[in-house]
This record gives C-alpha cells, sequence and structure tokens, in this order.
C-alpha cells in the first residue's frame, strides 16, 4: 500500500505547474520586429518601433506579445521599456498565462516585480488549471516569489479547477523540504485557510499527515489546522 501511495504523490508531484512554452531557438532566430528586439533586451530599438507606430501586441504563433517574450527571455529593461510605452502587462498568451504567472513559474522575481510595478493584476486567472500565478509559485516552492505575490495582495484561497488552492499544492506537489515548507509556512502567516479542503475532503493537515511532511504538520497545527 505504501509502494502504491508513494506511485501516486510521485505522479501527482510531475504535473506541470505550468502549459507554459517558451520560445524555441527557431522561433527567436525567426522573429523579426518588437519581438526580436524583446528578445535580444535592445531598448532602443524598442522605443524606435513604437514610435514608428509598430504593433506593441502582436502576437507570434503562439500569441505571445513582445512583452511575453521579453518576459520568457528575462530582458528585464526590455519589459520595462515596452510597459512604458503602453504594452498590456494582462495579456494571455495561447495557453492563458500573463507574465505575472511566466515570472511566477520561472522563480523570476525580479521580472514579477516589474510585472507588478507596470500594472500587472496578482489576481488574474490564469492557465489551462484556472489557477493563478500563486498557485503555480506555490506548486513549485518558489517561496520568495510567493511572498511577494502576497504582498501584492493575490487570492490566499483561490481553488483551481483541480479542487486545489495554493496551500493545497504546496503539500501534494511539493517533496515536504525546505522551500515547500517556507512556501506553506509564508501562506499559514499571510491567513490562508488551513481547514480548506480539497475536492474529496481532504484537509491541508490530512494531506500532510499523509505524506509525512512532519514540519508542515507541526506549521499547520500550530495554526488551528484540523
Amino acid at each position: 500500500m505504501r509502494t502504491l501511495m508513494a506511485a501516486i504523490f510521485a505522479l501527482l508531484a510531475a504535473l506541470p505547474a505550468s502549459a507554459q512554452i517558451a520560445p524555441s531557438e527557431s522561433e527567436l532566430r525567426a522573429y523579426g520586429g518588437l519581438h526580436a528586439a524583446a528578445a535580444r533586451g535592445d531598448v532602443a530599438d524598442i522605443e524606435k518601433r513604437v514610435a514608428a507606430g509598430e504593433n506593441k501586441e502582436a502576437v507570434d504563433a503562439r500569441r505571445r506579445t513582445p512583452l511575453h517574450v521579453a518576459a520568457y527571455q528575462k530582458q528585464y529593461e526590455a519589459a520595462r521599456a515596452l510597459i512604458r510605452l503602453g504594452a498590456d502587462p494582462n495579456r494571455l498568451e495561447i495557453d492563458r498565462y500573463d507574465i505575472i504567472t511566466i515570472a511566477a513559474v520561472a522563480n523570476d522575481v525580479p521580472m514579477l516585480k516589474i510585472a507588478i510595478e507596470g500594472g500587472g493584476n496578482p489576481k488574474a486567472v490564469t492557465s489551462i488549471y484556472d489557477g493563478t500565478a500563486l498557485i503555480a509559485a506555490a506548486h513549485l516552492g518558489h517561496a520568495e516569489v510567493v511572498r511577494t505575490l502576497i504582498s501584492a495582495k493575490a487570492p490566499l484561497d483561490h481553488v483551481n479547477n483541480l479542487q486545489w488552492t495554493a496551500l493545497i499544492e504546496s503539500i501534494v506537489l511539493g517533496d515536504g523540504g525546505k522551500n515547500h515548507t517556507d512556501t506553506l509556512r509564508a501562506l499559514v502567516e499571510a491567513g490562508a485557510n488551513v481547514n480548506l479542503a480539497d475536492g474529496k475532503g481532504a484537509t491541508p493537515l490530512a494531506l500532510a499527515k499523509a505524506r509525512g511532511y512532519r514540519d508542515m504538520v507541526a506549521i499547520l497545527e500550530k495554526a488551528g489546522a484540523k
């Protein structure tokens, strides 16, 4: 039975945090215009092209705008320039990801802060899972991203279409190690509902106990979890 449960937990942990697909090398080579300028971080060219009337919201085959490309490529100054010049930080690409969620999954705190400061919405529902950037970051144990999103008032108890919250994902898709435990601690300290169960009625405490995650269990019990 233990072997079966371990296999189930491993399968759950293998679920993708996202269906995000960054531009491939061939796509990057084929880009022209603002997409190419964003990919290489050429702020001067971005400013020149926008001033000449080039479409800031032009999309590639996966509906990635130049701003999406800048986020994927970690081109911080290019992202700042595009937002300053009017690019929409809340546009979704083909798999329903905005630049906040792209940065959250990449554990890219500088880009995340650029996105938030530039008007990105940390409350946005994104992805095929109808989740949030906070849920995606909690899944991956990106504790600093989680703290940044909490500070930006991301919804703590949003439930995605897997019937999981960020708190639950830090348990069921985590490994019980330091990063996921720090993530869970940040969520609990911020006021996440420690008794909000999953779709099958399992509470965060029950889920943590089932996995033998003692540090998580201690945090949850101290917070009044049942």
